[in-house]
């Protein structure tokens, strides 16, 4: 029976995207080329069908439009990246560009003047492709210290008009498909290079929290946080096996970033296991104890999917590299809900398993749901003879995963709001424009021209009227 499910006081919708994804090159200067640019310049072949963030969806040209769609829908907040490579032309003593410096501060008042709140994240993979080549980018201690400079820069410039700032989204996404995995160019494996940008980019988040202390610009009303793509796992059984095996899962891939962050500390046992694989960072006490001193003020959690572990049934080849998977195997469970498009598991749980963990274990820290989203292909075919998408599947995602997030509100965590991956169909790595996410579509084929999905509305109307109508027990029929 279809219920009506109101949103709690304050509950924010929003939607997101990032700088390399959106802006496209127009503009950007010889020297100022990414980790992603440099990667699509070198390795262009893997990415779906050529695309990649050389136009992207030229948001640089095109801000203006999608913001009118951004106040068109009623958004209450739309997160984006600042491109670190971009900003400056001069990393090792943050000379800003003055031309992307002006572009991002009239995006930013167009945001304003359309009632959209921006969030900006001060690195989305954007680390200077310079500083990957000079210094082994997040290897490097000095990249801290740079890093902080820039996020000053950045305060300087836009922190009198923008409140809510965060230091990284999806801190541990680079390297792990670098250096863990090798899936990723320039593929070279080296398990304890990417434990030392783990624990860099954790410092770096706390010395910038630092630095907004003291910039004069955080307010009371502002909020410096970082963004943490969580992979919630589950273990198979309840089997003192699988139960291990899920709790390493969630120390190397969780709990190694919203430690730091939140409580301002790692656990003991991630040392001693870092010690047993020869793969401990280097680290200082002084370090440490800035960490502790700067825990951050919110998290924006990013939940797409659950991950299923049991106990590791077969042997790791002796003298392979140090992986977390020493430690668990996944697990396929039987009947899951799949989208099929990503090949992933469709489980809206996780927002509310999420949320109470927050309540019963990181003090009840102030969250957000920073992404969630559904990525289909060939979305074209769900188009009406008016041209619009028909995407009742994306509705019904959101309808799933809110209704989650709405109840671990009632339940008394503190879940603040509720952002969609993405406001436009946007490049992934490798994947391009093959999985579509947007509330609004960008048309490839003419001149990437926007039009609104049937989600828009969905969004726009959940918005104007704070409440939706749900039926969860259509879940499980």
């Amino acid at each position: 029976m279809n219920k009506q499910v109101k949103l709690p006081q304050g509950f924010f919708l929003g939607a997101a995207a990032s700088a390399w994804q959106t802006e496209g090159w127009k503009g950007k200067k010889e020297g100022q080329d990414s980790y992603m640019d440099a990667w699509y310049k070198e390795n262009r072949d893997v990415w779906y069908e050529g695309y990649g963030p050389a136009i992207a969806t030229n948001f640089v040209e095109r801000y203006r439009e999608d913001i009118g769609y951004m106040k068109e829908i009623g958004l209450d907040y739309y997160r984006t990246s600042l491109n670190w490579s971009r900003f400056l032309t001069d990393y090792e003593n943050a000379v800003v560009d003055e031309e992307y410096a002006s572009y991002y501060s009239d995006m930013i008042d167009a945001c304003l003047k359309a009632g959209v709140e921006p969030m900006i994240c001060l690195e989305h993979y954007e680390v200077p492709q310079v500083l990957m080549e000079r210094y082994g980018g997040w290897a490097s201690r000095h990249v801290v210290d740079l890093f902080v400079k820039y996020a000053s820069k950045a305060f300087e410039r836009f922190g009198s008009r923008v409140k809510y700032w965060f230091a990284f989204n999806e801190p541990i996404v680079v390297q792990t498909r670098v250096y863990l995995d090798g899936l990723r160019w320039p593929f070279h494996q080296d398990s304890a290079v990417w434990m030392q940008w783990n624990y860099h980019k954790a410092l770096a988040t706390a010395a910038v929290m630092d630095a907004y202390k003291k910039s004069g610009f955080r307010r009371e009303d502002c909020k410096f946080g970082t963004i943490i793509n969580v992979e919630t796992v589950y273990p198979r059984t309840d089997s003192p096996d699988d139960v291990n095996a899920a709790d390493k899962f969630d120390l190397f891939y969780n709990r190694v970033f919203l430690d730091p962050a939140i409580k301002g500390r790692y656990e003991d046992q991630l040392f001693d296991l870092l010690k047993t694989h020869g793969i401990l960072m280097e680290y200082t006490s002084s370090d440490l104890e800035l960490m502790e001193a700067n825990p951050v003020d919110w998290v924006g959690i990013n939940l797409y999917h659950p991950n299923r572990v049991k106990g590791r049934m077969t042997a790791i080849r002796q003298g392979a590299p140090f992986h977390p998977c020493y430690y668990y195997e996944e697990f396929d469970l039987p009947g899951k809900k799949m989208n099929p498009f990503r090949g992933w598991e469709i489980y809206p749980r996780i927002i509310y398993d999420f949320a109470l963990r927050m309540k019963n274990e990181y003090g009840n820290k102030e969250w957000f749901v920073a992404e969630n989203g559904m990525g289909v292909q060939n979305e074209g075919k769900y188009r009406d003879e008016t041209g619009m998408i028909q995407d009742d599947y994306r509705i019904d995602f959101f309808k799933q995963h809110l209704y989650w997030a709405v109840k671990g509100v009632e339940e008394g965590c503190n879940l603040k709001g509720y952002m969609n991956w993405a406001f436009t169909d946007n490049v992934s790595p490798m994947n391009a424009f093959k999985n579509r996410y947007g509330l609004v579509e960008i048309d490839l084929e003419h001149d990437r021209n926007r039009r609104l999905k049937k989600s828009a509305y969905f969004f726009q109307q959940t918005i104007a009227n704070r409440c939706f109508s749900y039926d969860p027990d259509e879940d499980y029929k």
